[in-house]
């Protein structure tokens, strides 16, 4: 429940709620129907008990225990019992309640929930337990200190502690849980209608079958409790349960019913009733708890095949069978419609395969013999020829059906068009290859970028530290770049840039590399052959650059400065390029115009 009051008048609250509930419970029970040794048939304050503990905060339960105490062991004794023995009974019902909250919090956490059936056996093992440990503690305290307490005993004050649990906290917990999550409002008028009218009914039938004797009626209130489940669902059976309890035990009590008229003793009729309501709890809340789960599965099975039958249009999937024992095939409608064929044309296992392409035909033939053969699904892909003469790739799952002693009876599979998937997947690989190759690509001058050109060098740099090629590397950048941007303009820098990178290119041989690697510096990458000679080709770039004229309005000629490193076991590129810029930068120093190798 939601707590809105300060912590000590919140302590207050549920300890006074606590102590009145448990004294007018108690009392009550005491002086209503009886067993042997004073014990009642069903103990409600133990219910009562437990379902508060479970309901109110954590830091309300020490008082609000210790009040319950205070509650029993004044009902107690103003029953007649003397002072020990009321400590007695008082110490054992606190613990059962106890030791019942503490099981169901181990096992189910905060959520215990009469809806879920493995939730309503923590429960029911939780009130078992504590009902066996509160008859031993009161039992053993009762021999010990006034002895002649035997079995009778202990199984009395078992049953009556457990049918007070097990019946009358289920219904009070579901009760507050509806009140605080403002269920009922959500309540239809003709729900609430339905649910007092069976619950009046239950009521009506158990009066009736309790208050005479003559007919042995004590059918009809199990009657009565699983309309209540099937129409109310958990509360209608615990409520019913609850009604029926406390109808039965009053009448018992007062000598009316079939129980009381039974020729036995007040112990052995007591008895009886005990163990008829334990059988009709015991009946109900699982019933109650499986309905609502069937219910629960049966929407979700609903709503499952309603979206499946949506995906199945929305995805154009046909399905088909072969029979392998009569050499039939059955295609459903989309099948025909996927195959561009009208539903219901006559189709065989034979013509089925060969609408396939005539290269696909024996793919297909394989995967669904080796299916026949092994048992196992299978799945394929492949193009068919539809009617009117277009191809459609389509993909086909399936599984195979065995009949008596594992012999294959049947294929049964799906076929889906993929046609567009597969054009999608194909432009897909299209513009990534697109995509790829301009983030790899410089956009002014159509060369590698620094990322590409870094990237090829560090393969080049690996192979050839492996010894399984040489390498060399040289840098160059266009002398006096910036002028030509003060002077003509970034304009005419950058075809000046596009110029110099495309006629480099075009000096290379094929399977030398030239990048842009920066601003107007570049990279060229000589492998094997060309790593023997790269002063050779590198010289031959600077002479063409020199001697060419410009394509540009600007300057007449322009020149580049070249540093060249040949590999000499350097350990990384960064390592090599720094060689290679260091002789850029002596040619620099030494005029410019010119190629210089790194040391």
């Amino acid at each position: 429940m939601t707590r809105t009051l300060p912590p000590r008048v919140e302590a207050t609250f549920w300890s006074l709620l606590m102590a009145l509930g448990y004294f007018m419970l108690a009392s009550l029970s005491l002086h209503a129907t009886k067993g042997e040794d004073n014990i009642a048939a069903i103990w409600p304050p133990s219910g009562y008990f437990l379902a508060l503990l479970l309901l109110m905060p954590g830091r309300a339960r020490p008082a609000a225990i210790g009040a319950a105490a205070a509650a029993s062991l004044a009902a107690n004794m103003l029953s007649g019992a003397p002072f020990l023995m009321a400590a007695i009974f008082t110490f054992a019902n606190s613990v059962e309640a106890g030791l019942a909250f503490w099981i169901v919090r181990r096992r189910e956490g905060e959520d215990l929930s009469f809806m879920v059936p493995r939730a309503v056996a923590s429960f029911c093992l939780a009130v078992i337990v504590a009902s066996m440990a509160s008859a031993l503690i009161a039992g053993g305290g009762t021999m010990l200190a006034f002895g002649g307490i035997g079995l009778d005993f202990f199984l009395s004050w078992m049953t009556t502690v457990a049918l007070g649990m097990l019946i009358v906290a289920p219904p009070l917990i579901m009760l507050t849980r509806l009140v605080a999550s403002k269920a009922l409002d959500n309540a239809t008028t003709r729900m609430k209608i339905e649910a007092i009218a069976v619950l009046a009914l239950a009521a009506l039938i158990t009066a009736v079958s309790f208050e005479q004797s003559h007919f042995p009626a004590t059918f009809l209130p199990v009657i009565a409790v699983i309309v209540a489940a099937y129409r109310v669902g958990p509360f209608g059976a615990a409520a019913g349960m609850l009604i029926i309890a406390g109808i039965a035990a009053w009448l018992t009590g007062q000598g009316h019913g079939p129980v009381a008229a039974m020729e036995a003793s007040v112990k052995e009729q007591v008895f009886f009733l005990q163990f008829y309501l334990l059988a009709l709890q015991s009946t109900a809340l699982p019933l109650a708890a499986s309905l609502v789960v069937q219910r629960r599965l049966a929407k979700r099975l609903e709503q499952s095949n309603r979206w499946l039958v949506q995906a199945e249009a929305a995805a154009l999937v046909g399905h088909w069978r072969v029979d392998l024992v009569r050499w039939t095939i059955h295609w459903s409608d989309q099948t025909y419609r996927i195959h561009g064929l009208e539903p219901g044309a006559q189709v065989s296992v034979r013509t089925s395969v060969e609408h396939y392409v005539e290269e696909d035909q024996p793919a297909v033939r394989a995967i669904l013999e080796e299916a026949v053969r092994t048992g196992e699904p299978f799945e394929y892909q492949g193009r068919i020829i539809r009617a009117d003469g277009t191809i459609r790739y389509v993909k086909s799952h399936g599984s195979i059906e065995r009949g008596r002693g594992g012999r294959s009876v049947g294929i049964f599979g799906t076929v889906q068009d993929v046609t567009a998937t597969v054009e999608n997947a194909r432009s897909l690989e299209a513009a990534r290859s697109i995509a790829e190759e301009a983030a790899n690509t410089d956009m002014l001058t159509g060369l590698p970028n620094r990322r590409s050109t870094l990237a090829l060098l560090n393969r080049a740099l690996l192979a050839a530290g492996e010894g399984r090629t040489q390498l060399a590397v040289a840098i160059f950048d266009i002398d006096h770049f910036k002028q030509i941007n003060d002077r003509h303009g970034h304009a005419v820098g950058d075809e000046v840039i596009r110029w110099v990178g495309q006629r480099a290119k075009a000096t290379l041989r094929e399977e030398d590399v030239v990048g842009r690697y920066g601003g107007e510096e570049f990279v060229c990458i000589f492998q094997g052959p060309s790593a023997r000679s790269a002063e050779l080709v590198a010289e031959r770039i600077r002479a063409s650059i020199e001697k060419a004229d410009v394509d540009a309005e600007g300057p007449a000629h322009v020149t580049i400065s070249i540093g060249l490193a040949a590999y000499a076991a350097d350990t990384s590129v960064e390592e090599l390029l720094h060689r290679a810029d260091k002789a850029l930068y002596l040619a620099k120093r030494e005029g410019r115009n010119r190629l210089r190798m790194a040391a």
